[in-house]
């Protein structure tokens, strides 16, 4: 039989595995692919920025000292924070390929060790993805760790820091569908003046409907599709941006100079201030760009972003990001208000009115291309979240066989669609969406800047001058751009701060009920003493057939399995305990997946199989389950006596890593090898052609009595609405429901 591609290797694809023999044409088609979902919402933010930014009072203000004076913020703005902040410093944070927040802190819970899983082993530092091995500690990575170490609540703080980084980038997400596809349908007002707003609302919600309703197709086809479309935007507005300069103002070069920053400032007062809540959204697709990256295989990002042991990596990410903000600075001067209500110059009307119908199509078909991004950032994040027993479980599609950090999880497209409908609906005014969409994204920037400091510390064992230098410089901008936001929260700012506080309860209810319930299963697990004390029959019935099981425990019985015999006093003649968990690597490869190890004395016939999956791996497996499992059993106790060094029938559990080069069964057809079998493996392997049978705990939480209400309400309501509305275990790890055997329980917490 043919070795079968590892994980890994599915993961990684054939660019990573031989960075040396990548061609030029396939440097190209990343770079071409990529453009169709990464620079999509960046590049798409002129047709909301100039409308936002000279809102309100500072229209009255809107001569060319003041025009230049925005330029100029547009300009450094675009190079400090998507440039040398996030191509240059945050993409080398990325974790084994994946980005986000939740990334970060992904890379800081295996560093500083914060316990963010439960279930966690010393052997699950051993995984390759892992990667906690580098330079030395340094004083400063080892005051940090100890500081949150012996202080839980500044664990909890952090966690719920990122949670609110996290959930803003979900509120991003419905904001930037509805603000980008509203700004670019409101244009043809311009051209249609007694166009009545209700049909330029419901055009654009035809539109987003159109949108979510084609990512179930995947990211790599759509960014095939996308990519044309951004590439034709991005041509248009540059050579349009190009012939005014040279034709009306060859001297917008001058806005280059920060000296118009601050002159701006000085002039408009504290509406220039406000107004900067405007121009961040000139950077809205920097975050959501890092969010992206589980959507491309780790090579690609390496081709495009951030490494520089690739030769041309350099000569890829350097041109592209300067004609991205070359095109931006054509652009928003002399071709912003084709697109917005403001007023427009004579020359402008004059000249735009040839083309205003073909760069009004490709500006709407960019719009929603733009909002692409940021869908997709929502689903990695939401799929991290679920990883890490912050998020329901729901289900996730993985649309690639090549890469595995592109997926589609139904259930967030569809309320993502039905928020960004009821925004748009509501609103109706992308200044009021602006400055949500402002103070949304500044925040999760702000976040971000906070977690690169600890990783700086922590993972890169940087110096802590350097770490706060890097704070103090990116998040003093920031942290402007967010107090201006933050003036605007009564006209609209207050929508994402609600997404916000509703996502952070949901996920901080369900991280809390998840722990307590694993907490529950520690406490109540059944003694091995006693068992042993049973005899080899447990004083019980053993029926012929195997016993599947499944418990969140990694050492011990669960309460589970002494409700269920306590109840019917009879259980299989092979009894597996299949604890199926994730763990703080974005991916785990195949033959570090299984844990095998035995439960009691060898008469028992009881094994314990701990199942590892990353945070990226597709935990519904495409094989047979039911073999695979039974083939690491059996490859446990063919080699159980080598591996052990002695035949001693110790009680004390062990939990051994299954070698890969004992291949006793074909997962594929079943059947076995009898000259390398022993009793006990025949003796497994006539159980299966008995039967399978999966036995899972069904519990339900209860808060105890002298909680307070907050906390009932939580336990009692909300995560007990969760636990019932999200997908089952029985959905989540395949089984088959005719050989289902569920178990209820009722824990108190």
């Amino acid at each position: 039989m043919n070795p079968a591609p590892t994980l890994e290797t599915v993961e990684q694809g054939p660019l990573q595995q031989n960075l040396k023999k990548v061609s030029c044409s396939t440097v190209l088609t990343l770079a071409y692919q990529s453009l169709g979902v990464i620079y999509g919402d960046l590049s798409t933010s002129p047709l909301y920025v100039y409308k936002t930014t000279f809102s309100g009072k500072l229209s009255l203000h809107e001569n060319d000292e003041e025009v230049y004076g925005v330029l100029s913020f547009i300009f450094w703005t675009l190079t400090l924070i998507p440039l040398f902040k996030y191509i240059f410093i945050v993409m080398s944070a990325n974790d084994n390929g994946e980005g986000g927040t939740f990334a970060l802190y992904s890379l800081l819970c295996r560093h500083a060790r914060l316990s963010i899983l439960p279930n966690q082993q010393a052997s699950d530092e051993k995984l390759s993805a892992y990667g906690t091995e580098g330079s030395v500690e340094t004083w400063q990575s080892s005051k940090l760790k100890s500081l949150f170490e012996k202080h839980p609540s500044f664990r909890n703080g952090l966690l719920i820091f990122v949670l609110i980084g996290t959930c803003m980038t979900i509120g991003d997400g419905v904001l930037t569908p509805a603000i980008s596809v509203l700004s670019a349908v409101s244009g043809v007002k311009i051209k249609v003046k007694e166009l009545h707003e209700n049909y330029v609302v419901m055009i654009s919600c035809v539109l987003l409907v159109g949108l979510f309703s084609l990512q179930h197709h995947g990211t790599h086809k759509v960014a095939f599709v996308f990519a044309p479309i951004v590439t034709a935007w991005l041509l248009c507005i540059s050579g349009i941006g190009i012939y005014n300069i040279f034709k009306w103002n060859p001297c917008i070069y001058r806005a280059l100079s920060p000296v118009y920053m601050y002159r701006f400032l000085k002039s408009t007062g504290v509406e220039g201030w406000v107004s900067l809540g405007g121009v961040v959204l000139s950077i809205t697709g920097a975050e959501t760009m890092f969010a992206d990256l589980g959507h491309f295989s780790p090579s690609s990002i390496k081709v495009i972003y951030n490494r520089p042991k690739v030769s041309h990596s350099h000569f890829l990410y350097i041109p592209v990001w300067s004609l991205l903000i070359w095109v931006k600075l054509h652009f928003f001067l002399d071709t912003m208000k084709i697109f917005s209500e403001a007023s427009i110059k004579p020359y402008q009307a004059r000249y735009l009115k040839p083309v205003f119908w073909p760069v009004f199509i490709v500006a709407t078909l960019a719009a929603i291309v733009g909002s692409q991004a940021v869908i997709s950032a929502t689903f990695s994040i939401v799929s991290q979240c679920c990883a890490l027993n912050c998020f329901p479980r729901v289900k996730i599609v993985h649309t690639s066989t090549k890469i595995l950090g592109q997926i589609y999880i139904p259930e967030i497209n569809w309320i993502l669609m039905c928020l960004c409908l009821a925004v748009t609906i509501g609103l109706r005014d992308t200044n009021m969406m602006g400055h949500a969409y402002g103070l949304a994204v500044t925040t999760v920037m702000f976040v971000t800047s906070c977690l690169m400091c600890l990783v700086m510390i922590i993972v890169w064992k940087q110096r802590i001058l350097t770490s706060v230098g890097f704070l103090m410089f990116f998040g003093s901008i920031e942290l402007l751009y967010i107090s201006a936001s933050f003036i605007k929260v009564p006209e609209g700012g207050w929508i994402p701060l609600t997404l916000a506080l509703i996502f952070v309860g949901i996920m901080y209810v369900w991280n809390y009920g998840t722990l307590k319930k694993h907490q529950f299963d520690v406490e109540n697990k059944v003694s091995m003493k006693r068992l042993v004390a049973l005899g080899p029959s447990l004083g019980m019935v053993r029926v012929p057939g195997i016993g599947l099981v499944y418990t969140n425990l990694v050492t011990g019985v669960p309460a589970v399995f002494g409700h269920f015999v306590t109840n019917l006093p009879a259980f299989h003649q092979v009894l597996v305990f299949v604890c199926v968990k994730s763990v703080q690597v974005p991916y785990v490869s195949e033959n570090e997946r299984f844990l095998v190890g035995r439960v009691g004395p060898k008469e028992y016939g009881m094994f314990r199989c701990i199942i590892r999956y990353g945070y990226k791996d597709l935990q519904q497996e495409n094989y047979n389950f039911e073999d695979i499992l039974l083939s690491m059993i059996i490859r446990f106790v063919q080699t159980e006596g080598e591996i052990d060094g002695s035949d001693d029938h110790a009680y004390k559990e062990k939990d051994i890593q299954s070698p890969s080069n004992v291949n006793v069964m074909n997962p594929e057809d079943g059947h076995a090898d009898s000259s390398l079998l022993k009793d006990e493996s025949l003796h497994i392997l006539k159980a299966k052609e008995t039967g399978v049978a999966y036995i899972l705990g069904h519990s339900y939480a209860k808060a105890k009595e002298p909680s307070t209400l907050v906390k009932r309400f939580a336990i009692n309501v909300v995560y007990a609405y969760l636990c019932k509305n999200c997908r089952g275990p029985d959905v989540f790890l395949n089984v088959p429901h005719t050989s289902l055997l569920e178990v209820g329980m009722i824990y108190n917490v």
